[in-house]
């Protein structure tokens, strides 16, 4: 697919045991193994097989596998004629993790959450690597694309490796390329996303360039496992400290009675040094509001507080309550109390126009507004019903929305703005609108920004 890329090191295909592998990937006769079939692992999987390999796709999900195996997708992103064409090509899922041994390349692709404590989770990467390790051999490559803190390949992946009786670098090559999905963003697809990745020894690197330059356009190598890890933290981290920047210019601009979306229209027309960012009800996704902490946590073991993050960690934690300020506000200007109050949230998936609900500020808001004692309803074409949650007990199914039902209502909160909503019947028809995502730029009597 490419030659090469500046900065790649050159390739010794001539010795050495990699080099039977490289051939194999750049020959596309190896079986790829994606361990992990979420937002990262499927859109990987497909890609891999769209490329021309026999793709094997593992999960401790039955349904997920069930779902795959009969040609259908479960994410709203990923229409069942990919997988469909997927399928025909060969891919295949399993629940059979003895099936790692079958393939040449196995790229693990699963969750790195926060425990209770705001801590790193690895759980689920270690009890990934754990499962597999009675089923590696020599000649394969291990790629993690979780995102973590630097130093969890070497500190907790190596050694088990090594434990095993492998030496990295020589008979089993070891790698850590991050995750760069972003779903529902038709933009960008897999492919053209450039790949960074580092290798535990020069030799791993080559062989995780010659795996991933199979699949996508650019692969960036960098110098180690380490700097692989740092650079996908501080992207979002990059992301964080922007969006806690702008929703506490949000703030400010709602003392001053300003439209902050109007401000940053105007500074983005700035062609250089400003890149605009856009407030919301709070952080969501299974990246920006987690990744930071990865490394605040991380950094403390070297004996650095990382008060810049942990401030916009702040910001973005409590935007929720401010909405909550706003809602009540709202409510009291009109002569009503929160307590009793009919609302209906709009949107409960984290961004517009996905199902992906995870660390969801909608899912807050709905929990203090219950709190509160207001009466609450939900409406998002993409989640039919709330699923059961740790941290919350909600039992809600999205309801049907018409200019009669928006009406019934004290207050419509909007959280999400999918583009499925019909805005402008919303505004005609609705008592009051609190807006936390800039919908109605131009505002109304009925419309408070949030």
């Amino acid at each position: 697919m490419r030659e090469s890329v500046a900065g790649e090191p050159k390739m010794d295909a001539r010795h050495g045991p990699h080099a039977s592998l490289i051939k194999r990937l750049k020959d596309h006769v190896s079986i790829i193994g994606i361990i992990g079939l979420g937002y990262v692992g499927l859109p990987l999987a497909l890609r891999f097989s769209e490329a021309g390999f026999r793709v094997v796709g593992f999960d401790i999900d039955e349904t997920k596998v069930t779902t795959l195996n009969s040609g259908r997708s479960y994410f709203l992103h990923i229409p069942n004629s990919g997988v469909s064409a997927a399928r025909t090509r060969g891919l295949e899922a399993t629940t059979d993790f003895s099936r790692a041994t079958d393939a040449d390349a196995l790229i693990i692709c699963v969750p790195t959450p926060l425990n209770r404590f705001r801590e790193p989770d690895l759980s689920f990467v270690i009890n990934t690597v754990e499962t597999i390790l009675p089923h590696l051999r020599a000649g394969q490559v291990v790629s993690l694309e979780s995102t973590t803190y630097p130093g969890t390949t070497e500190e907790e992946l190596r050694p088990r490796l090594e434990q095993r009786g492998f030496k990295v670098g020589e008979d089993i090559f070891l790698c850590f390329s991050p995750e760069r999905e972003d779903p529902g963003n038709a933009q960008f697809t897999t492919r053209q996303i450039p790949k960074v990745c580092g290798g535990s020894t020069p030799t791993c690197l080559e062989v995780g360039i010659a795996l991933y330059s199979q699949a996508v356009d650019q692969v960036v190598p960098v110098s180690s496992t380490r700097a692989a890890e740092l650079a996908k933290l501080l992207e979002n981290i990059h992301r964080a400290v922007n969006i806690g920047l702008v929703n506490e210019m949000k703030i400010i601009a709602d003392r001053m009675d300003i439209d902050i979306y109007e401000v940053i229209r105007a500074a983005a027309t700035k062609p250089f040094g400003f890149v605009p960012y856009y407030p919301g009800p709070g952080l969501g996704g299974h990246c920006i509001p987690i990744d930071p902490f990865y490394l605040t946590w991380k950094a403390r073991q070297y004996g650095v507080h990382t008060r810049f993050i942990e401030l916009a960690g702040e910001i973005n934690s409590a935007m929720p309550h401010w909405v909550m300020g706003k809602v009540a506000d709202a409510l009291n200007e009109r002569r009503k109390p929160l307590k009793g109050s009919r609302i209906l949230v709009l949107g409960v998936a984290y961004k517009k126009n996905v199902d992906d609900m995870r660390e969801s500020p909608s899912i807050e808001l709905i929990a203090l507004l219950a709190e509160k004692g207001a009466r609450v309803d939900y409406s998002d074409p993409h989640v039919p019903m709330l699923p059961k949650m740790r941290q919350y007990s909600l039992d809600l199914r999205s309801v049907p929305i018409g200019a009669e039902r928006i009406a019934a209502y004290d207050l419509v909160l909007i959280a999400t703005n999918h583009d499925a909503f019909d805005y402008e019947m919303i505004r005609n028809n609705a008592q009051l609108i609190v807006d936390t995502r800039g919908v109605y730029s131009d505002g109304g009597a009925n419309i408070v920004r949030a």
